[in-house]
């Protein structure tokens, strides 16, 4: 009895301590119906601790892009972003926000438009409606931002670019910005040489320095960060977009960090994006408020 009676108050003490457990941020892996793209998509959503226990509340929103060859999975998986969301937030360096990882890395690996794969316009035209009507997300530029890893990172500036009237703040980690020559792919690969091609056609550098003075005053209402690390090989053209930024007079962040082309790089740049884009959030929102 005295066994019995033990296993039975550890059992009750062990529901107890779950039960007394905080609430904590979580990411969840969803789908959506693409009518652009023929297919459904795939995306990862974290939510902030008090998503569950506020129905009232809405958030601003991050959509954070995986790289190329990667999958919506990656910022979840090999950054841990719950985590690192969660601990920046409870320690208060970041506002609670929705974090949204969408899909890019199948089919045709890439967030550009082409005849055969018009992804961009999925994600504008489909995804950020979709998350905006399915989630409690405060949609609009001001409480909305973007940033991404190397292909992602590209699709990042390119985006913010194409539609500065949508972000509060866009923020590239090691962004892979104009075809380069690349040891650790095949160059005879048609998917290579696609990817390739496309990412040359939106040449982030060379699509910045084309700006009219009418499209840079839209620009500079973007908050820009560029991040990366000194032994990335994207060091190169990320240097270049950020003296295109200072030849258009535009106003951007710039971190060089010991590191390169890595996870280890990218999971610590989420320490510095999250506050970033929550200081953008805020001032954003006080300017709007006058």
């Amino acid at each position: 009895m005295k066994i019995i009676s033990f296993i039975f108050l550890v059992g009750l003490y062990t529901v107890q301590s779950f039960a007394q457990m905080p609430a904590m941020g979580k990411v969840e892996y969803a789908s959506m119906p693409s009518e652009i793209l023929g297919k459904d998509r795939e995306f990862a959503i974290y939510l902030p601790k008090s998503y569950s226990t506020d129905p009232d509340k809405a958030y601003p929103v991050l959509y954070l892009l995986h790289g190329g060859g990667g999958a919506h999975i990656d910022w979840p998986e090999k950054a841990n972003l719950a985590e690192v969301a969660n601990q920046i937030i409870d320690f208060k360096d970041a506002a609670e926000m929705i974090i949204v990882c969408p899909e890019a890395g199948k089919d045709h690996m890439n967030y550009f438009n082409h005849p055969e794969w018009k992804y961009e316009d999925y994600f504008f035209q489909e995804l950020i409606p979709y998350i905006e009507s399915t989630y409690r997300v405060i949609g609009d530029k001001n409480h909305r931002a973007i940033a991404g890893l190397s292909m992602g990172g590209g699709g990042t500036l390119v985006y913010a670019q194409h539609h500065p009237e949508m972000f509060a703040a866009a923020y590239a980690m090691g962004g892979y910005l104009y075809r380069m020559d690349l040891s650790f792919v095949d160059p005879n690969d048609p998917a290579v040489e696609r990817l390739q091609s496309l990412v040359e056609e939106n040449n982030t550098v060379k699509l910045l320095l084309g700006s009219s003075e009418e499209q840079v005053h839209k620009l500079k209402t973007v908050a820009w960060f560029i991040d990366c690390g000194d032994d990335d090989f994207t060091f190169t053209p990320n240097m270049e977009f950020v003296a295109a930024l200072n030849a258009k007079g535009i106003p951007y962040q710039l971190r060089v960090r010991d590191g390169g082309h890595t996870w280890e790089y990218w999971h610590s740049a989420l320490y510095l994006a999250l506050p970033f884009v929550t200081n953008i959030f805020r001032e954003a929102s006080s300017m709007a408020s006058y």
